[in-house]
């Protein structure tokens, strides 16, 4: 079947050469080669624009996991994500398939349909072993674009039942219409919840995340998992140098993420790297001119503002998280998200054999599977100095 007339791109018939939108055409080869079917706009996603593709593989394996588990493993069933957060360190994933990375992003998704059969069927081979997967590490798994192609739940299914422990990152209150299906597959595999929840001043949040549920909404999510039996982390991050960092709003976050039902908090500084820092800049230059001069300082030297600051933010977090009785969680360099703790890796282990205890590191090399040389893959997130 032909979907050519409803592809980015698609020219008339006798359209003239000098009219041919050639960036167009390259949008298109490159969204082609990754397994196009159709594009679409629902007129229920005003401004929106769906290019469904069938994905070829699901898992993504990054390097650099660390602690017993070697590699830190991914799915993402959207490229390009509508909650349009100014500050999303995803932007760049874009540019792999010739979208923009600015506008593009928000409003042209890509979306693996495909993606739960593809899943399931890596997850049945004999050198998978079970590793904790992640989801939510580029863009959210449960953004408005889940409520029209429902993919998560396909996605649950195969993890659990091949076993595979697994977390969930995300923003979207759409979470809440899998909790029961999550607390199902928790009586069989670990399951991790985290929300990321950065901004508690309502005009600044929608100005920031304009395609994001509230705060209220959810913090709202949080008492529903609790509810539901998880112990949900909340992600404070970004924290915005002289938006979000003083003492008034870091007290409202960590008070109200409290009486959400939430017990640990990781928090981090605004991260900048090419190509997010241009659109967030184009931002801050159009609603908070006066601090332009005050961001250009902070970053001068790269993606995350000096050490003198970090340290300094670090110890106001901490003084907020000793107010509130809160505790704190490692995010895993590889994905991230939440660190899997020691009884999810324990069992992910014993789940393929490896050794789980007092062994060294050539015995647990040997107790592995062998593993294919990794995939190239878009960068995972990187969260900078966490506290």
């Amino acid at each position: 079947m032909r979907w050519s007339g409803q592809s980015v791109g698609a020219q008339q018939a006798d359209a003239l050469p000098e009219l041919v939108d050639t960036a167009a055409l390259a949008r298109r080869s490159a969204l082609e080669r990754s397994g196009l079917v159709r594009t679409v706009r629902p007129p229920e996603f005003a401004g929106m624009t769906f290019h469904e593709v069938l994905a070829k593989s699901a898992l993504n394996r990054v390097p650099g996991g660390g602690g017993s588990l070697p590699f830190g493993h991914t799915v993402n069933p959207y490229r390009g994500c509508t909650h349009a957060c100014v500050y999303c360190f995803a932007r760049p994933t874009h540019a792999y398939l010739d979208l923009d990375t600015g506008e593009g992003f928000d409003r042209e998704i890509v979306v693996k349909v495909n993606v739960a059969e593809v899943l399931a069927r890596e997850l049945r081979r004999p050198s998978w072993g079970r590793d904790p997967v992640a989801l939510g590490t580029n863009t959210d798994p449960y953004q408005r674009a889940e409520g029209r192609y429902g993919l998560m739940p396909g996605i649950i299914t195969a993890l659990t039942e091949s076993g595979t422990p697994f977390s969930i990152l995300t923003k979207g209150t759409l979470l809440r219409r899998d909790l029961p299906m999550l607390a199902r597959a928790r009586e069989h595999v670990p399951v991790e919840l985290s929300m990321s929840i950065a901004v508690y001043d309502d005009a600044l949040q929608q100005s920031l995340e304009p395609g994001t549920p509230s705060t209220d909404a959810r913090l709202a999510t949080i008492t529903a998992a609790v509810s539901a039996g998880f112990a949900p982390s909340v992600l404070l991050m970004p924290v915005l140098p002289d938006l979000t960092d003083t003492r008034a709003h870091l007290d409202t976050a960590f008070a109200r993420i409290r009486a959400a039902g939430a017990r640990s908090v990781m928090a981090s500084a605004l991260h900048l790297k090419p190509g997010v820092r241009e659109w967030f800049f184009a931002w801050l230059e159009r609603e908070h001119p006066a601090l332009v001069p005050r961001y250009r300082e902070l970053y001068a030297g790269g993606a995350h503002p000096p050490a003198g600051y970090r340290s300094w933010l670090a110890e106001r977090v901490r003084d907020a998280r000793r107010r509130h009785a809160l505790g704190s969680r490692p995010l895993d360099p590889a994905t991230g998200t939440v660190a899997a703790p020691a009884p999810l890796r324990t069992r992910a282990l014993a789940a393929r054999g490896a050794p789980t205890a007092g062994a060294s590191s050539a015995e647990a090399a040997a107790a592995s599977p062998p593993r294919a040389a990794p995939r190239a893959s878009p960068p995972a997130a990187a969260p900078g100095m966490l506290f």
